[in-house]
């Protein structure tokens, strides 16, 4: 869900540029950074950010670069005539408006620095008149970072298919283990027995020995940790947004490696099993970032 979009377009008073950032996320959870978007625009901007980038940690950017002349600052006309005849006034009243008849640049340069008469111009950049504009910059933001997100999830999909199917050969490896666990699984009983100097009943022996190696017996999680690999590929290709069942498929397939684990009784076959998890790992780490 990793994704970068930009879009710009022009309007009269200058440019604006849109950018959307997103991030995993189990929903859409959307961040508006910006002030120039007005309030009654804003429910429509998050409906049509989820509706198309389904879900995430989405933060949305407007950015302004107004024209020279609308960046230009200008004076306040009527409040510098205001402070014109205050001062005037002032002047009369102390008997000093010779000095400003005598110098009216300095009477000019006082009144600019008074307060508010220099400022910039402030304007309403996003409007119901060039909204069609703003609407369509957005959509064509939406759009790149779909075609950012379609690029990242084939390369995603690509890895975690790879790993799905090492974590399949890695457990095709265990069978030439099979034998040769049970064999000694035999002998340690065997041994036990030897060891405690007792001879027993051979046909007991022999059920008991089927019963433990039987509770042992990992050929029923390697055959459903097949089927969940398989299911989990067929998610992965034929759903448009897997990104949570593949996440619940990934939990059951480690069910299934874990208890092979804990059943092998075998150094091999746990290395092995090491090395699925190591798998099963990336996978849920990878599953995190696909929709």
């Amino acid at each position: 869900m990793t994704g970068y979009g930009k879009a710009e377009t022009l309007l009269e008073t200058g440019k604006i540029t849109i950018e959307i950032r997103s991030l995993n996320g189990k929903t859409a959870d959307i961040g508006i950074k910006t002030q120039l978007l007005p309030k009654d625009k804003e429910l429509e901007i998050r409906q049509m950010i989820a509706q198309s980038l389904n879900r995430g940690n989405i933060d949305f950017f407007i950015t302004y670069e107004p024209n020279a002349a609308e960046s230009a600052k200008h004076i306040n006309m009527d409040l510098a005539m205001e402070y014109f005849h205050q001062i005037a006034s002032l002047g009369n009243q102390i008997g000093a408006d010779s000095l400003w008849n005598n110098n009216p640049n300095d009477l000019i340069a006082t009144i600019l620095r008074m307060p508010d008469v220099i400022d910039v111009k402030k304007q309403n950049v996003i409007t119901d008149e060039n909204w069609p504009a703003v609407e369509a910059c957005i959509e064509r933001a939406l759009e790149e970072i779909n075609a950012f997100r379609a690029k990242e999830g084939a390369s995603l999909a690509k890895d975690v298919r790879e790993k799905v199917e090492k974590i399949l050969d890695l457990s095709h490896q265990i069978e030439k283990y099979e034998s040769e666990r049970i064999c000694q699984i035999r002998e340690k009983i065997l041994d036990r027995f030897a060891e405690l100097k007792v001879e027993p009943d051979q046909s007991r022996m022999e059920q008991e020995m089927i019963f433990y190696i039987e509770k042992l017996d990992i050929n029923e999680e390697r055959v459903r940790l097949r089927q969940h690999c398989k299911y989990f590929l067929d998610t992965l290709e034929n759903e448009q947004y897997p990104g949570k069942k593949l996440g619940f498929i990934s939990q059951e397939m480690g069910r299934e490696i874990n208890t092979t684990g804990s059943k092998a009784n075998h150094t091999e076959i746990q290395k092995l099993v090491v090395q699925m998890k190591d798998e099963l790992e990336k996978i849920k780490e990878q599953s995190l970032n696909i929709l």
